[in-house]
C-alpha cells in the first residue's frame, strides 16, 4: 500500500532529510547534503525561499516504510513575471519503484490544480541554483557544489510519467587550469589585445567592505545579462543574497570577479572553491562524530574552482569583456593552486559561453535536464 503524507512533525522532518541515504547507500560518487543547511532551507521560519514563496514537503510511504520524498512550491517571483501560477518541485528522491513515483506526482498534480496552477516544473531545491535538473549524463565523478547526482532510473520515471524536457539541458564543463596549455596561452594573447584596444576596461575582485553595493551590482548584471533568454525570470535581491551570503566567509574575494568599463559594471564572473571535495567526506554531518571528520578535512584545499555564472550585459557582447574575465580567472586560479575549473550550469545552446570555454579546451562532463508537465484541463 502506498500513501503520500505531508511532513508535519519533527520525526517526519528527520525522515524527509535523511531519506537520500537509503537511495545512495554505497554510491561513492554521491555527495551527502549537509543536514543543518538542508533543515534550514525547508523551514518556513528560516529558509530564504519563504520570503518570496510557499512550499510543502511530502513523504511517500509503502507498506509502512519511507519510499520517496518531494517538495511542492510556488515561486511568487515567477508568478509575478509570468502572470500565472506554476508548481515547482524539488527534493525528489524515490526507490526504484515506478508505482511510488507515479503516486508522488499524482498527488503533485492534484496539489497544483487545487491552487489553480497550470504546470509542474523542476527540479529545484527551493533555490534556482541548488540541484537544478536531473542528471542525465556524467556519472563518472562526483558533482560539483550546488549540482545534483541521481540514479539513471529517475530520467525514465519522469518521462514515463508524461514530463517533457523544459528548455535547454544544463551542461557542466570541465576546464584544465594550465597556463602552459596552448589554448590558454592563445586566450591570454587575445586578452592582451583587448587591453590595448580598451584601456578603459578593468577586472577586479569583489570588495568585502562594500558588499551591499556589490550585491546590488550582481542583481543588476544578472538581470541585464540574462534578460534575452526565453522565459527569463528577473532575480530579486533575496535570490542573490540566498546564493551569496552563505559563501562570503568561505570564498576568496579575489576570485569573485567584476569587469568594469569606465567604472561602470560590465560583467560578473564568480569562482567558488568546490567545497564538495570536502563535503563528500562528512556524511552530511548526520551524526555527532561526523563533526570530528569536519575538523580533519577543514584544511583540505579543493583542486577544483567552481564557476556558477558568466554574465556580460548585451552592450558588452563581442567587446572582449568576457575574454578579460576568463583570462584573469585563469591567472588567479592557477596562482592559488587550482588545477581545473567546473563551469556549471550553462544552457546547451548558449552561444556566449561555449566559444570561450571551447577555446580553453573545455569538455562537457555532466548534463542535467529540466522537466515540465502541463496540467491544465
Amino acid at each position: 500500500m502506498i500513501q503520500i503524507r505531508p511532513v508535519t512533525t519533527r520525526r517526519d522532518q528527520h525522515t524527509f532529510l535523511t531519506f537520500p541515504w537509503r537511495i545512495y547507500k554505497g554510491d561513492p560518487l554521491w555527495v551527502p547534503p549537509l543536514l543543518p543547511e538542508r533543515a534550514k532551507a525547508i523551514d518556513p521560519r528560516r529558509g530564504n525561499f519563504f520570503k518570496d514563496g510557499m512550499a510543502e514537503c511530502f513523504i511517500a510511504w509503502k507498506d509502512g516504510h519511507p519510499a520517496g520524498t518531494f517538495c511542492l512550491a510556488e515561486d511568487f517571483n515567477r508568478t509575478r513575471a509570468y502572470g500565472f501560477k506554476e508548481c515547482m518541485f524539488g527534493f525528489v528522491e524515490c526507490v526504484e519503484d515506478y508505482a511510488v513515483f507515479e503516486a508522488m506526482f499524482h498527488l503533485a498534480e492534484d496539489w497544483a490544480r487545487a491552487r489553480e496552477m497550470k504546470s509542474i516544473y523542476g527540479p529545484f531545491n527551493l533555490d534556482r541554483e541548488d540541484s537544478r535538473g536531473i542528471l542525465i549524463e556524467g556519472r563518472d565523478r562526483p558533482a560539483a557544489v550546488l549540482c545534483g547526482h541521481h540514479p539513471p532510473y529517475y530520467q525514465q520515471f519522469f518521462e514515463r510519467c508524461g514530463f517533457q524536457k523544459d528548455g535547454e539541458d544544463g551542461l557542466a564543463y570541465a576546464i584544465e587550469i594550465d597556463l602552459e596549455n596552448p589554448k590558454v596561452k592563445r586566450l591570454m594573447r587575445l586578452a592582451d589585445q583587448v587591453r590595448e584596444r580598451h584601456p578603459e576596461y578593468r577586472v577586479r575582485g569583489a570588495d568585502l567592505a562594500a558588499m551591499e553595493d556589490e550585491i546590488d551590482r550582481i542583481v543588476d548584471l544578472q538581470n541585464r545579462g540574462l534578460a534575452h533568454f526565453p522565459g527569463a525570470v528577473p532575480y530579486t535581491r533575496n535570490d542573490i543574497e540566498t546564493m551569496i551570503r552563505p559563501l562570503i566567509p568561505l570564498v576568496d574575494m579575489e576570485l569573485v570577479l567584476f569587469a568594469e568599463a569606465d567604472g561602470q559594471p560590465a560583467g560578473f564572473f564568480p569562482g567558488v572553491p568546490n567545497f564538495n571535495e570536502v563535503v563528500i567526506h562528512l556524511n552530511g554531518l548526520r551524526h555527532p562524530w561526523d563533526y570530528a571528520r569536519a575538523l580533519r578535512y577543514r584544511k583540505l584545499q579543493p583542486k577544483c574552482l567552481s564557476i556558477k555564472s558568466v554574465v556580460v550585459p548585451p552592450e558588452y557582447w563581442d567587446t572582449g569583456v568576457a575574454i578579460l574575465l576568463f583570462d584573469e580567472m585563469a591567472r588567479r586560479a592557477a596562482a592559488r593552486g587550482y588545477t581545473w575549473a567546473d563551469l556549471s550550469l550553462t544552457g546547451e545552446y548558449n552561444t556566449d559561453t561555449w566559444p570561450l570555454a571551447h577555446h580553453m579546451g573545455a569538455q562537457i562532463y555532466k548534463r542535467y535536464r529540466f522537466y515540465k508537465k502541463d496540467i491544465r484541463p
